[in-house]
């Protein structure tokens, strides 16, 4: 396999991925460079996992080449998980996530647990193939404010006790040995790897 495509414009997921997959010599292309747009897709699922294939089966009929979907976001242990698979429409779209970072900080401020994990399911829907899929999470805290300017979405506000800063304070070198993405990402590494030689 030398290129997939990935069901997502995110910059930021596209260049941690890149990043992985180039490893292997596999070219990394976003949606937008295959099909012009980035198709909207209806993520109906009531996890992760759902909403990844759901997203790179759609996409892989549409263009008929080896397609990667992710679906991933933030649990937040002290408010039910929230906000989960609603992480990136949460408070809406158009909400910034300054605004939603610290609605999260002010909704755990008084609470004594304030564990939270990054989550990311990933599927790679090839033609003619079953779907496999890849599970990794990244477990921490929420911080008690922004910081960090690396990263993206709720990296700010993602605490790493073993490294003592937030995911958006890590280095891309950092992130990339124990991030949710990072860990569904080896595992693909580790499957393309072993089956498509």
């Amino acid at each position: 396999m030398k290129e997939i495509v990935v069901a997502t414009t995110n910059k930021g997921k596209l260049k941690e991925i890149s990043a992985m997959l180039e490893k292997l010599g596999i070219e990394v292309k976003s949606i937008k460079d295959v099909l012009g747009y980035n198709p909207d897709i209806e993520e109906t699922g009531t996890t992760f996992t759902e909403n990844a294939v759901i997203k790179a089966e759609t996409v892989m009929n549409m263009i008929h080449m080896p397609t990667l979907a992710d679906d991933s976001g933030l649990e937040v242990d002290a408010l039910d998980k929230q906000p989960g698979i609603y992480s990136s429409r949460f408070m809406g779209e158009d909400t910034s996530y300054d605004i939603k970072n610290q609605w999260i900080i002010d909704a755990v401020k008084d609470k004594e647990d304030k564990t939270a994990r990054f989550v990311c399911a990933m599927a790679l829907a090839i033609p003619g193939e079953e779907t496999k899929t890849f599970l990794g999470t990244f477990e921490g805290k929420i911080n008690d404010c922004i910081d960090g300017e690396n990263g993206f979405g709720y990296d700010p506000i993602f605490y790493y006790p073993p490294l003592k800063k937030t995911s958006a304070v890590m280095t891309m070198e950092e992130k990339n040995k124990v991030s949710h993405r990072a860990k569904a990402l080896k595992a693909l590494y580790d499957y393309l790897e072993e089956e498509h030689k």
